[in-house]
């Protein structure tokens, strides 16, 4: 099955898989690799695995076993919220893990039971007491994370909460086809869309169905978000172009098929002018920005994927903390979870990171 393309046809509940930390190849089929390109054994080194693991055990430590926060990794804040609970699901789930399975498949059920028990009535998924104000980037790395989580199990909870949530993301799209801050028709801008994309690529992955005029319309937002240098921008009429935004751009060009084009090529240029180390640096949005630059590169393949991952890998083995736990944007746990995610991506156990 060709995951990277978002158009193509996907039967409903064709993709239920099972995944085991045991038997991982059962989720996908080979990736497309150039003759080149560098095994997962040779790319998560000894450290990394090791890193790997610290981060995995920091974020199990850190997250809550019982009570009305069962399933969250802090009690206010960002730890606290849909986000950081997804993310350190999907972390968990780049590992091998899944419901019930794994060394850390009971975490991947109390992130699951978080999730669904914040999704509300409308399919909003935020949290019903707004101790955090995660708006529509919540809800859509939510909606990613319960979308893995249906393509493996097929429960009819998860799958009632999920078409919720699409739902509710299809409506709130905006005349441009991008979407905003609150669930509303409003403006929109890039970073907020690219979210809602993924959650959408995944949602249909696992044989949800997702509109056509949605998924034309979110990709031809994108698409013209765009500068002529390759770069993409915040928002369609104004606001500058960051290697944030770029390689959220190309990684929801990836996931809509659209490779090997003058568009995404331009893209992949213009972020390999800002590697892992750079003096340049990210805008500030390091892990965010790093999350989807490690999966345009993942796309790309070949010399892009050889000399991005390595760079990447060594700086996050570098500034991990004694802990396991790494700091930025979002506090410890979301930063865990996202080097985790980024640390694991050569696994390639994910249907939405893969090709």
């Amino acid at each position: 099955m060709d995951r990277r393309n978002f158009f193509g046809t996907v039967a409903g509940g064709s993709l239920a898989l099972g995944l085991s930390a045991a038997t991982p190849s059962v989720l996908l089929g080979d990736r497309k690799t150039s003759a080149n390109e560098k095994s997962p054994a040779e790319l998560i080194t000894p450290k990394a695995q090791k890193a790997i693991d610290r981060g995995l055990a920091f974020l199990a430590r850190r997250q809550i076993k019982t009570g009305r926060n069962k399933g969250a990794f802090g009690l206010s804040g960002y730890s606290c919220g849909v986000a950081t609970c997804s993310l350190s699901g999907l972390a968990f789930m780049c590992g091998g893990n899944a419901p019930n399975e794994g060394r850390y498949g009971k975490y991947v059920n109390r992130c699951i039971d978080y999730i669904l028990a914040n999704v509300r009535d409308s399919g909003y998924i935020a949290l019903k007491d707004n101790r955090v104000h995660e708006n529509m980037y919540g809800h859509g790395f939510a909606m990613l994370f319960l979308a893995e989580v249906y393509g493996m199990t097929m429960k009819s909870q998860v799958g009632k909460k999920l078409r919720a949530a699409v739902k509710l993301t299809c409506k709130c799209q905006n005349a441009a086809g991008g979407w905003r801050y609150q669930p509303v028709k409003s403006d929109a801008d890039l970073s907020i869309t690219v979210c809602q994309i993924m959650g959408l690529r995944a949602a249909r992955d696992a044989g949800i169905k997702v509109p056509d005029e949605v998924r034309k319309k979110c990709i031809d937002y994108v698409k013209k978000s765009q500068n002529s240098n390759g770069s993409f921008r915040y928002t369609q009429r104004s606001g500058h172009s960051t290697f944030a935004m770029t390689a959220a751009g190309v990684t929801s060009l990836y996931s809509a098929g659209i490779y090997d084009t003058d568009q995404v090529k331009k893209a992949l240029k213009y972020l390999m002018k800002t590697p892992p180390n750079s003096s340049r640096g990210m805008s500030g949005h390091y892990f965010y920005s790093n999350y989807y630059a490690v999966q345009a590169m993942w796309h790309a393949g070949g010399e892009y994927w050889n000399k991005w991952y390595p760079a990447i890998r060594d700086e996050l083995v570098k500034n991990q903390a004694s802990d396991g736990s790494w700091s930025g944007e979002g506090g410890a746990e979301f930063g865990a979870a996202m080097a985790c995610i980024i640390l694991q991506m050569p696994n390639n156990y994910l249907p939405v990171f893969s090709p």
